[in-house]
């Protein structure tokens, strides 16, 4: 969240609270239970590519960053709030458990209504049992819609001096605190650090993370955790004092996508990663790329074909909540986020290999790039499925693309996916022998006017 902003907050009436998952009178009736949602909590699978709830069934992690939902939100607004989100197949949000000015909170981190994190302001040894109440509410209201919090720790961007002030004893300490606390809470992982740009500049900053994290996992070695270290670009195996409590790798960049999800997929320690941060709707974070609806499909879909078990989606403003928030939420970036979750849930997706030696895709694929504007990139990225029965290419510019059929099982189909409209146009030839090679020409613009397109190849 590498920006500066002028907020104005909007204050809320608390609404009364829904407790452990049940609707009491006078609570919120926006809450439902169906029984598809799954079995949390997450975690890897053997393989340690993809994500599975407890019985065992891939579940594609997909998510907006609500960051400043604990303090800026009454329950009966978040409950509200996570309705709309599970209405887009939303099943993940990021929220900071610490959230001051730089995530758009107030500057003694209290809500809305004047609950303060610590009993005695700073002092991180005496969390206020009133304000993890508050927070208890909200992630059960969240557990309500099918949702998982992603929980940050600790925000390190707005709240390092305060970690650095009360030193590795009271951050162990209170790691432990939270682990304990939030070990029965199915629907959470652990995330801790925010724009944690010192992590590889102070000789004792990644240390005091490492305390919280290290804290965490004694007491609850049952949830995931993760970290988010610095931009412009990141990724949570890149520091070696916390790779040991690190079971979900997350990928930070503001550059194109694949290259550090593929950065974190082949690392010698993985584990299973996810994008965690990148463009949200309606900003710009480098000055080269704004958050329309053609940079955010970019990012997902070379995410998603570059090995990732999921992605967070960002918007401005629902993740500071600032004055008309609610008008923004059925955005077209929130519809295409679902397009993208319902494509790849149709799809043995868990089991797609990036196709990194252009083995599959073996001429026009474009440019691979670490950094620089997405919008300036033509980079194909390309994954298959072992068995050869599943291929698919995401073409973000107009191109020609050729593909060695021998990599599919059989007899192929092919079609065009338009990631803008939710449609598939039919290819003129179809179906294509699993012999030699076969040229794609991407069909001019989507129903976006943008020339991004999605080569499916399958072969039953």
């Amino acid at each position: 969240m590498n920006i500066i902003r002028t907020l104005a907050l909007a204050a809320s009436l608390i609404f009364t609270l829904c407790v452990a998952g049940q609707v009491r009178p006078g609570e919120s009736q926006l809450s439902a239970k169906p029984a598809d949602f799954p079995a949390y909590p997450l975690k890897a699978s053997t393989n340690g590519r993809y994500l599975v709830d407890q019985n065992e069934t891939p579940t594609l992690l997909v998510g907006d960053s609500p960051h400043s939902l604990f303090v800026n939100l009454s329950p009966h607004q978040a409950d509200a709030y996570f309705a709309n989100r599970a209405s887009y197949g939303i099943n993940a949000v990021w929220v900071e458990v610490l959230c001051n000015t730089y995530t758009a909170g107030r500057a003694d981190g209290s809500t809305y209504d004047g609950i303060i994190p610590f009993t005695t302001p700073g002092d991180m040894s005496t969390p206020n049992p009133a304000y993890f109440r508050r927070v208890d509410q909200m992630v059960r209201l969240a557990a309500n819609h099918g949702i998982q919090i992603v929980m940050d720790a600790f925000e390190t961007a707005g709240w390092m001096s305060v970690l650095e002030q009360n030193g590795i004893q009271k951050a162990l300490q209170y790691g432990k605190f939270l682990g304990n606390h939030y070990k029965n809470f199915n629907n959470i992982i652990w995330i801790t650090g925010n724009d944690f740009q010192t992590w590889n500049t102070s000789s004792t900053d990644n240390r005091l993370v490492a305390a919280i994290m290290r804290g965490i996992a004694s007491t609850d070695p049952n949830h995931l955790q993760t970290t988010e270290l610095n931009y412009l670009v990141s990724g949570s195996l890149d520091d070696p004092l916390l790779v040991p409590y690190t079971t979900l790798a997350g990928a930070y960049t503001y550059y194109p996508t694949y290259a550090e999800v593929l950065d974190q997929y082949n690392a010698p320690n993985f584990v299973p990663v996810f994008m965690e941060e990148a463009n949200y709707e309606f900003e710009d974070n480098t000055g080269m790329d704004y958050g329309d609806p053609e940079t955010l499909r970019r990012q997902e879909y070379w995410t998603m074909l570059s090995g990732a078990t999921g992605q967070l989606y960002g918007n401005h403003y629902t993740w500071t909540f600032e004055s008309g928030w609610q008008q923004n939420q059925n955005t077209p970036g929130i519809r295409q986020l679902q397009y993208m979750k319902d494509f790849f849930s149709a799809r043995q997706w868990w089991d797609l290999a990036p196709d990194q030696t252009h083995t599959v895709v073996i001429a026009g694929y474009g440019t691979f790039a670490d950094s620089g504007s997405i919008h300036d990139n033509d980079y194909v990225t390309a994954a298959r499925v072992p068995d050869g029965s599943l291929v698919l290419a995401f073409c973000p510019t107009s191109t020609t693309i050729t593909v060695n059929m021998t990599q599919m099982r059989g007899l192929t189909n092919a079609t065009w996916f338009d990631p803008s409209n939710n449609t598939f146009s039919g290819i003129a030839g179809s179906p294509f022998g699993n012999t030699g090679t076969q040229d794609f020409t991407t069909p001019g613009n989507n129903g976006d006017g943008d020339p991004d397109w999605v080569l499916v190849l399958e072969s039953p």
